[in-house]
């Protein structure tokens, strides 16, 4: 089973949120990318941040990424250094929008729009405050995910209701058994 790398978005995911708590039921295959400033991301220093959990996983990783990080993810892949297995792309916060997010956002545009060379799985809400559930469809289509609209679901996170978030996990061990039979 491939090691799993948690990439949570801007503010971090607290530890109710679905992302910690998976993180802890992972015990060992799963940890954290940490980053300096939650509040204040610097574009340079999540990318390098990223770079190197990835280095330093034993087997290529599965990324789930949370907001912001899926445009976080999806830049790393256009320079990416290093093999990973597949990633979990969990409400992408539409960073080229200044109705849908913040000013914090505006160094990763443009969000790529390129086909991610590995495994890849779109998670949307329709009524996304960061993001518009076409747009989100968007995003997967041409990164060549496959795309999941889970309904009315806020911003998938703590705020609208999610906790351990049963769902996202058999998607994510789906997303795994993929990439271990194709890899």
């Amino acid at each position: 089973m491939h090691p799993v790398l948690i990439v949570p978005g801007l503010g971090n995911s607290g530890p109710q949120h679905w992302q910690r708590l998976w993180q802890a039921e992972l015990g060992p295959r799963a940890r954290a990318v940490e980053q300096a400033d939650w509040d204040r991301p610097d574009f340079a220093d999540w990318i390098a941040r990223l770079d190197a959990a990835i280095a330093t996983s034993p087997e290529p990783p599965v990324l789930v990424a949370h907001s912001l990080s899926c445009a976080l993810v999806a830049h790393w892949s256009v320079q990416q250094n290093h093999a990973i297995a597949g990633a979990m792309l969990v409400a992408p916060a539409d960073v080229d929008s200044d109705a849908h997010t913040p000013p914090e956002t505006r160094a990763f545009r443009p969000m790529p729009m390129a086909t991610l060379p590995f495994h890849s799985i779109v998670i949307a809400s329709s009524d996304d405050p960061y993001v518009d559930r076409n747009r989100a469809a968007a995003f997967a289509t041409a990164w060549g995910s496959r795309f999941v609209d889970i309904g009315a679901a806020g911003h998938i996170n703590t705020g609208s209701g999610f906790g351990a978030w049963p769902l996202g996990r058999l998607l994510l061990d789906e997303l795994c058994a993929a990439s271990a039979a194709s890899g």
